[in-house]
């Protein structure tokens, strides 16, 4: 029963910049480069019928390419830090495609995020790291070493149920419109649940 949310995938480029943000922090399981990434939408447990549903429905998601940038690094829940996170700019494009895939989960009976939608990605987790060290780790960093880079698609990742941290795997994708081709409609090349399960 595979576990699944929508995400954006972030380069390899930028993986590597990000995780020069590693150490430094006690208590903090830093996650692998390879598996950062942003969730739009956690789904959750589900069989592979309705797994091939939502993929499907996926497909009909038709909006804009944008530039995702990262603003600052941030914790996670307050005197009892649980994350350290790069929180990326909430630009309309983004906020739009997060509310969209939420509509749809809900068109297939899935209750809505029951929590604002913080566009972020996990740089680590968090055991027994007290607020002041959290702090001190923030203000020595400073801003994100991360230019813009181009979001063309988003995907459905599978996990494993776990603590977090990976592994993920890009069960579908859907490509979005690029930003500069106004009116034309995309040709969803790699999107869809069709191989879903075989």
């Amino acid at each position: 029963m595979p576990r699944l949310f929508t995400g954006l995938e972030i380069p390899a480029d930028v993986a590597q910049a990000l995780s020069m943000l590693r150490g430094g922090l006690p208590g903090a399981r830093w996650i692998d480069p390879e598996n950062y990434h942003l969730t739009l939408r956690f789904i959750g447990d589900v069989d592979d019928a309705f797994a091939h549903d939502i993929a499907s429905l996926l497909d009909k998601v038709n909006r804009r390419g944008f530039d995702l940038r990262f603003e600052r690094l941030d914790s996670f829940g307050g005197r009892k830090p649980r994350a350290v996170v790069a929180a990326a700019a909430p630009v309309p494009p983004l906020i739009e495609l997060q509310a969209e895939l939420d509509r749809l989960m809900q068109r297939l009976g899935l209750e809505p995020e029951g929590r604002k939608f913080m566009p972020h990605v996990t740089l680590a987790r968090l055991r027994d790291s007290s607020s002041l060290q959290v702090a001190d780790y923030l203000s020595a960093r400073g801003p994100v070493p991360v230019s813009p880079f181009p979001v063309s698609r988003f995907v459905l990742f599978s996990s494993k149920a776990s603590v977090g941290g990976g592994p993920y795997v890009v069960e579908a994708a859907y490509p979005l419109i690029p930003p500069r081709a106004a009116g034309r409609v995309a040709t969803p090349a790699n999107a869809g649940g069709a191989g879903w399960g075989d």
